[in-house]
């Protein structure tokens, strides 16, 4: 076989694997996320993978009020595991868990996933604001798993808006004198009554709405 013929020959089995590669990363779990949602944070840890990860603020700057975090929590192990907090190292934020049923901890089933934010999902509500974090800053998020442990990850600062509007805070707090307008989603109970978001003993099974993630 001449050179030619040869580099011939290569370069099409190069592309042969190229479009493998393509192809298999499409098949995947997160190959309908990729179409409406801009890349975002993600990390793999055993049987734990954490995608889509946000930290998503207020919608307008200069305005004091709860951020959230939201994510995708993939479980591929056999065993169903409890997510017992979400912490964000380096901040005075407190982050406020609660399941999408409303009772008991935010539980992601075996071989299944748990959308966090977003209507009719689990929320993970930053109840005194994030100060400390500017939006289109990363932030470190570490989700805290009953059998993986600690997960962590950089997550991107972001406001309520455009993409991420339905993921967001749920109430607004209006300048003084204005009244306050809620949201385009109620994504967790941010208005935080005593006692709500405490764990319970029920799962809350797997979340029902994946739109965006």
């Amino acid at each position: 076989m001449s050179r030619s013929l040869r580099r011939g020959a290569l370069a099409a089995t190069a592309i042969v694997f190229s479009i493998a590669a393509l192809s298999a990363c499409g098949a995947g779990n997160n190959a309908q996320t990729l179409e409406v949602r801009p890349d975002n944070a993600a990390v793999t840890v055993d049987d734990v993978k954490i995608q889509n990860a946000l930290v998503i603020t207020q919608p307008e700057i200069g305005v004091k009020g709860p951020a959230v975090v939201s994510a995708t929590v993939f479980n591929n192990g056999n065993l169903p595991q409890v997510i017992e907090s979400i912490t964000l190292p380096g901040t005075l934020g407190t982050v406020k868990l609660k399941a999408a049923e409303g009772a008991g901890p935010i539980t992601v089933p075996a071989l299944g996933s748990v959308v966090i934010g977003g209507e009719g999902n689990a929320s993970a509500v930053v109840e005194n604001g994030l100060a400390e974090a500017r939006n289109g800053n990363a932030q470190k998020v570490v989700f805290k798993l009953s059998k993986t442990g600690e997960v962590s990850l950089s997550a991107f600062v972001v406001p309520a808006t455009s993409y991420f509007k339905d993921f967001g805070p749920s109430v607004v707090p209006a300048p003084p004198g204005a009244t306050p307008s809620a949201s385009a989603s109620p994504s967790g109970d941010a208005e935080h009554g005593a006692g709500e978001g405490e764990h319970g003993t029920e799962p809350s099974g797997e979340a029902s709405h994946t739109a965006g993630h």
